[in-house]
């Protein structure tokens, strides 16, 4: 047995941890006498009913617990490492990596690439196969983590390795076919590029993927993002219309033969390519649960479903506000509908909408989880705001009131001297804030 500790960070109230005794800075040395190599074998070990746990206190005495449990019962423990272990980080240099594009000197974090199939298991991470072992792929099948979300871009091997500059990056996809044999269930994500992985290519690609079905439950289809900060990166264009219109074509298409055979649609097309085309959003059933919302398919229609399923069975009444909306470009025209059916309903309610430009990304980017602390300051500064700023949740950094650019919720309350109120990503949430429900 190795000697690897994991060091304790908090223990939750009233947990079997907390009523052991066990506190921060107290390390896991066992769990029934097996080491612990990751977040992924201490989850695996704490399942069974009978424990034998090793602990060593920040005294450097050692206690050993026999622990009798329920088979679901988790012991409380919260670990200062998440995945219990270094992350493993992306060896690729794709030609359309976010972060690439980046500007210098930001805050650290925003510049690591994690590829880590842990990661896409516990947290809906994107990975690439490229980096992942046989060993990696052994543990995912033991575990039967599912589902494991995959970058995929092409199925042609060649070109895969050119996008993502990485001469293994072609052969790597064979890991899938091990996934799917194992009935490890996997989504799928391509990340389209002008005159590379679209047309012909995006044919082929669909049709290959389809052989993986059905343990491949989904793939997303989503536009590069092309900052202003591509300098010396490969060349890259933004879709036209009339090429987005063409790709919609293409999804739709195989939706339909997807549809006759498998009874899923299983390919679907990011918001933008619908709001780029200048053509509706599909209707929430052509979204069949909508199992790509985390990459933004789908995600304008949930939200304005929930908005007026909510909405209409409100009555109304003669409240009096002034309050105002920052959102991004994408968001912009829906948001604008709503809030004029919220002053039909509401006519003493003044909502002030202001759609911000990405200045600091360039103005292809038009999502409202891009927008910087400093484009909202400049932008908004002199503006009528009212008694209450509402912002998306989506500009935060999870679980921090803090933006892209590190600027605070507060440092933007003190600049534009007004309140803000964060709100949360579903259109219920957006009512309950305007109306102060």
């Amino acid at each position: 047995m190795n000697n690897k500790v994991h060091i304790i960070k908090e223990i939750e109230s009233g947990s079997i941890a907390d009523e052991l005794g066990l506190a921060p800075g107290d390390q896991l040395i066992s769990i029934n006498g097996n080491s612990i190599k990751d977040v992924l074998d201490y989850h695996y070990l704490i399942k069974d009913e009978s424990l034998n746990v090793l602990i060593r206190k920040t005294d450097n005495e050692e206690w050993e617990l026999d622990i009798e449990k329920d088979y679901d019962d988790d012991l409380g423990i919260i670990f200062e490492d998440g995945l219990m272990d270094s992350y493993n980080s992306c060896r690729n240099k794709c030609i359309f990596c976010f972060i690439d594009q980046m500007p210098p000197n930001m805050r650290d974090t925003l510049y690591f690439k994690d590829d880590d199939a842990r990661l896409s298991f516990l947290q809906g991470n994107y990975i690439t196969l490229t980096n992942l072992s046989d060993e990696e792929v052994d543990r995912i099948i033991f575990y039967k983590l599912s589902p494991i979300n995959i970058s995929i871009h092409t199925t042609n091997e060649d070109l895969r390795c050119r996008m993502l500059k990485n001469r293994f990056a072609g052969s790597s996809l064979s890991k899938m076919q091990r996934l799917k044999d194992a009935g490890i269930t996997m989504n799928g994500q391509i990340v389209l590029c002008k005159g590379w992985n679209d047309k012909d290519e995006l044919e082929k690609t669909i049709h290959d993927l389809s052989a993986f079905l059905p343990q491949m439950q989904s793939v997303s289809i989503v536009p590069v993002g092309i900052t202003k900060f591509r300098d010396k990166l490969t060349p890259l264009e933004p879709f036209t219309c009339d090429e987005a219109k063409e790709v919609i074509d293409t999804i739709h298409r195989w939706q339909n033969i997807f549809l006759t055979h498998y009874k899923t649609r299983f390919i679907y097309g990011g918001d933008e390519w619908y709001i780029n085309a200048g053509l509706p959003i599909p209707d929430e059933e052509d979204y069949e649960g909508y199992p790509q919302i985390e990459n933004g398919v789908g995600m304008l229609r949930s939200f304005t479903d929930e908005f007026y399923t909510y909405f209409n069975e409100l009555p109304g009444d003669e409240r009096t506000k002034v309050l105002s909306i920052a959102t991004g470009v994408l968001a912009s025209p829906y948001i604008s509908r709503m809030v004029k059916d919220i002053r039909g309903k509401y006519p003493n309610i003044k909502i002030h909408i202001y759609t911000i430009e990405n200045d600091f990304f360039g103005k292809n980017i038009t999502v409202a989880g891009l927008i910087t602390g400093g484009d909202l300051t400049s932008q908004l500064k002199n503006k009528a705001l009212g008694e209450t700023l509402l912002l998306p949740d989506v500009l935060l950094r999870h679980g921090e009131n803090i933006l892209l650019d590190d600027i605070t919720i507060e440092d933007i309350e003190r600049t534009l001297q007004t309140r803000i109120s964060i709100v949360q990503s579903d259109g219920k949430s957006f009512i309950d804030t305007i109306l102060g429900i």
